[in-house]
């Protein structure tokens, strides 16, 4: 079959069961073409994007601006690996350290990169800054996490999903209840051979759990009294995703002018990926200050396609799009809206029970249990609607649309909710 033969959904969905590994389980809808906060599938039928590949196309799908940075380098420089110095790793690391406020940028690929990056990163501060015997360090996660699906980070996942039939597990990391002050300190002080605590500002694939007011500030506060690195996973909700350009941000709010970005919750160190190339390429990095990032050292850690040059002319495109197109601020007006309208259409539907979330990553409780199909088919209902979401959990449905996103455009979407949801109404 050629590459430019043109199928139908039905065939495509085929080959990939025959020839695909089925790690995936899809909305049965197969995707063509993207521009904006809209996609199409092979039969031209056009859907609002309310997953943005799991927050990845925050910028929109197919960006001009993104799309010709990666054009132009593809056909001037695609890859020299680390071996070679490049014309494009500096300068993106420097935009993207004074972007975000730190001395270095270690860069890589994918999330889960990023992720294993940083414990090994943590792990060798461990060792030759906080003088921690060496192989037992040991990393602080919350319950219901995610991370990625690496061995590692698998290790202390609670998904059995994920888990089972993967082992043996990685040893070296304590599992406390997430949005818990007090089981993090208790970890801290009745384990002196803590070197990190790893944890996402709010809980995405766990169904978007906003923690509570100063959670995270006084996790920061505690890692500092105890010594221990701070490590936030801001892959999903970093770059603008929650109204802030970190979620770390705190209650700082970019619809204020003076807002600079720096973090008020500052990690001692910073995971980004997903957006960080506008789901153009992949593209993640690490960041933190030099006390900490001049453990690693050559031969430490690496990878033949981290800091290519297109991901670099890539990665400095997609912040600059945030930047100059505020997106920070459109995503927390927006959320505003999204939220207001939906928690005004709840209390008439016994189908949802709160809706949750910040800036333009939000999601709804459907009124069934985990193990019920309810969520699922009002994402098949919303697809025959003309808008794609996603269940997670089982009855939570996440809603992410692209940043871009008008009022207009978001008030027909929400228009499109409501309307799907009475269609189920108990």
């Amino acid at each position: 079959m050629s590459v430019l033969e043109k199928i139908t959904s039905k065939d495509a969905i085929a080959l990939e069961e025959k020839h695909g590994a089925h790690n995936y389980h899809p909305l049965p809808v197969v995707l063509s073409r993207g521009e904006g906060v809209f996609v199409w599938d092979v039969e031209g039928k056009k859907y609002y994007d309310f997953l943005s590949a799991y927050s990845a196309v925050n910028q929109g799908h197919c960006h001009p601006t993104i799309v010709n940075a990666m054009v132009d380098q593809a056909k001037t420089l695609s890859l020299t690996s680390r071996a070679f110095y490049n014309d494009m790793l500096g300068k993106y690391e420097k935009y993207a350290t004074e972007t975000f406020h730190f001395d270095k940028l270690l860069p890589m690929n994918t999330g889960a990169e990023a992720v294993e990056t940083a414990l090994k990163i943590c792990r060798k501060w461990a060792y030759e800054k906080k003088g921690i015997a060496e192989n037992a360090a040991e990393i602080i996660v919350c319950e219901n996490n995610f991370h990625g699906r690496t061995t590692t980070i698998i290790s202390f996942s609670n998904d059995p999903v994920a888990r089972k039939n993967f082992g043996p597990y990685t040893d070296g990391f304590i599992k406390i209840e997430y949005d818990n002050l007090m089981a993090l300190e208790e970890a801290l002080k009745t384990n002196e051979n803590v070197a990190g605590f790893l944890v996402e500002p709010i809980q995405g694939e766990a169904g978007v759990y906003v923690p509570s007011e100063g959670y995270l500030k006084g996790a920061k506060a505690l890692c500092e009294k105890y010594n221990v690195l701070f490590i936030a996973d801001e892959v999903q909700t970093g770059i603008a995703r929650t109204g802030r350009l970190l979620a770390t941000c705190g209650n700082c709010s970019c619809v204020d002018k003076h807002c600079s970005g720096e973090p008020e919750v500052k990690p001692d160190i910073l995971i980004l990926g997903k957006a960080l190339s506008g789901g153009a390429y992949p593209v993640s990095a690490v960041l933190a200050n030099d006390a900490i990032m001049n453990v690693i050292r050559p031969g430490n850690h690496g990878s033949t396609f981290g800091g290519n040059p297109i991901a670099a002319a890539v990665g400095m495109a997609a912040l600059g799009v945030v930047k100059e197109e505020k997106l920070a601020e459109n995503a927390y007006v927006l959320g505003e809206i999204f939220r207001k309208e939906l928690n005004e259409f709840i209390p008439t539907c016994d189908l949802v029970k709160s809706v949750r979330g910040k800036g333009l990553l939000n999601a709804i409780l459907i009124n069934d249990t985990e193990e019920s199909s309810t969520a699922w088919d009002i994402c098949m209902a919303l697809k025959e609607n003309g808008l794609l979401a996603k269940p997670t959990h089982g009855n939570i449905i996440r809603f992410a649309p692209p940043l871009v996103m008008t009022k207009a455009e978001l008030l027909d979407c929400v228009s499109i909710i409501i309307r799907t949801l009475q269609t189920f109404k108990q």
